[in-house]
């Protein structure tokens, strides 16, 4: 569970346009669900039902944007988030601005079952505009190499 934290987030480069910065403001809002709130199951508004995630420590892709908050809510149930920074964000549109990567640098201090962890590590969302807002449709994330899960 979250119980102390500081957050920080980069503000997009002001040579992007406002399209670009309103997928960023989708992702930092997520983020910010299960970082700072320590509410994951509000990822649910942001992750579409056909979701798909690949991450460092389930061998398995995870399907479903049900079975991602689950995921996500095990993590944030099992940790003390201490902080939480996202760096250096890149958003690019395709299909006539109706989907999006977003690709940015994450780093994270936690508890986890009494050890300290201090890792950070890299994050690919895919993203598409669907009735009118935009949808997590793939996340995948990993440590930098040589940095641990």
């Amino acid at each position: 569970m979250t119980t102390s934290l500081s957050a920080a987030s980069a503000a997009l480069p002001a040579a992007l346009g406002p399209a670009e910065q309103e997928v960023w403001d989708v992702i930092v809002a997520l983020n910010r669900c299960w970082t700072v709130e320590g509410r994951p199951e509000r990822l649910a508004e942001y992750f579409h039902p056909r979701m798909v995630t690949i991450n460092p420590v389930d061998r398995e892709r995870i399907e479903g944007g049900a079975a991602a908050v689950a995921s996500w809510t095990g993590f944030v149930e099992a940790t003390t988030i201490h902080y939480w920074r996202e760096h250096a964000p890149q958003v690019e549109l395709f299909a006539g601005g109706t989907a999006a990567v977003v690709t940015y640098y994450w780093e994270i201090g936690y508890d986890l079952a009494g050890t300290r962890r201090d890792t950070a590590g890299r994050d690919m969302f895919t993203l598409v505009r669907e009735g009118g807002r935009w949808w997590v449709v793939a996340d995948q994330f990993s440590p930098f190499p040589g940095a641990g899960a």
